[in-house]
């Protein structure tokens, strides 16, 4: 059977499935392991919070993919990949944490059994663990083994048109829980409350366009904690005089847009006017040099360039963006520093994200955007507001 959940036509997955067998036979391979929820999703449809088991999809040259994962998931894959149910296989639910034997004694039993000679692994994936790997050592010995991770998140960086549709659709979800927050956030207002208004909006969705759970939670921050960037909420409440950041990002059929700003409670002093300044410079500067041809490199010292040198010296970063699963919401295979010599090309999508320190917190925005034909980057959504005020 075939899902009828499907989100894209069955000529996408053909692309996709080509693209990733090209880049397999480039490498020598004649099978591959996709651990990484994100690419088996790209992959197959699959779609389901199973990701906390082992699971993955083998890709073969001249067969249809096979979804492996436990008995108890198949329904699931049944009702979200595009293969027949013949491509679903499964282990017994008695090997998940069993102390005696593995789930991936299953896999190698199944790949012992396609003939398989040269097989490649995601092995820096999160959702591929070291035992697994010493099983197929074990149990596969006449099996060679690569290190295929990144092969098909370099397959994704490149959108599709029906992709960067999802995409706006998920950056207009970031929009409306923004605005949302801006409005709502005032001195006193407890944290968490401001969070779920927040997670209110971005699974109501927009329009036809309902949101999914994102791939990281909202992350919230005020005052010195600003400083701690990566800091998700607590019952605190909100302060006057201080400034809070706030990045989420909506989700729509499981594709991604970052958004992150300031907003800043009380009247705004003269630093942190400065500071806004300059981080709209920078973010401007990084914006225009997002175009195709350039390396990532080149995107990483243009916003860093008007943040300055000095003890009050802030940062820019970013990365590829697209489809993702918890815990990251960008892809590790790109991401926007100095040292990247990755070329940028039509359809490459990335979050950018300048930060500066000043009086003792930090304040920062971020933005999705898109590679375009010629020209600057495309920017996700239509906020206007950098920093905000209350």
């Amino acid at each position: 059977m075939t899902s009828t959940l499907l989100p894209f036509d069955q000529a996408e997955y053909d692309r996709r499935l080509l693209m990733t067998r090209m880049a397999m036979a480039l490498a020598g391979l004649d099978a591959l392991f996709v651990s990484d929820p994100a690419n088996m999703q790209w992959l197959t449809g699959y779609d389901a919070w199973t990701f906390n088991h082992h699971q993955g999809v083998i890709i073969l040259q001249d067969a249809d993919p096979m979804w492996w994962g436990r008995q108890q998931d198949t329904q699931a894959a049944m009702h979200t990949v595009w293969m027949p149910e013949g491509c679903v296989i499964s282990y017994e639910s008695d090997l998940v944490n069993s102390m005696d034997r593995h789930p991936i004694e299953d896999l190698a039993r199944h790949i012992s059994g396609l003939g398989v000679q040269n097989l490649g692994i995601e092995m820096d994936s999160q959702h591929f663990s070291a035992k697994g790997f010493s099983v197929l050592l074990q149990v596969l010995p006449d099996v060679g083994f690569a290190d295929a991770t990144g092969m098909v998140n370099l397959q994704r960086a490149i959108k599709s048109a029906p992709e960067i549709a999802f995409m706006r659709n998920a950056a207009a979800i970031s929009d409306k829980v923004m605005d949302g927050v801006i409005k709502h956030a005032d001195v006193g207002m407890a944290k968490n409350e401001l969070v779920a208004l927040a997670y209110r909006d971005a699974i109501q969705g927009i329009d036809d366009a309902r949101g999914d759970y994102p791939a990281i939670p909202p992350m919230l921050s005020s005052g010195s904690n600003t400083n701690a960037s990566l800091l998700t909420w607590s019952d605190q409440k909100l302060v006057a005089g201080e400034e809070m950041t706030f990045s989420f990002s909506g989700c729509y059929r499981r594709y991604h847009a970052p958004l992150c700003r300031t907003i800043f409670l009380g009247e705004v002093p003269d630093e942190i006017r400065r500071a806004e300044a300059v981080l709209i410079k920078s973010l401007d500067a990084g914006i225009i040099a997002a175009t195709s041809g350039r390396k990532v490199s080149d995107v990483a010292r243009a916003l860093a360039g008007p943040l300055g040198h000095g003890p009050d010296r802030g940062v820019g970063y970013g990365g590829l963006i697209g489809v993702a699963y918890p815990p990251s919401v960008e892809d590790d295979v790109i991401s926007v520093n100095a040292d990247s010599e990755a070329v940028l090309e039509p359809n490459m999508t990335f979050h950018v994200s300048p930060s500066l320190n000043v009086l003792g917190a930090t304040i920062k925005i971020g933005q999705s955007i898109r590679i375009t034909d010629d020209g600057a980057a495309e920017i996700f959504g239509g906020l206007s507001q950098l920093i905000a005020t209350k």
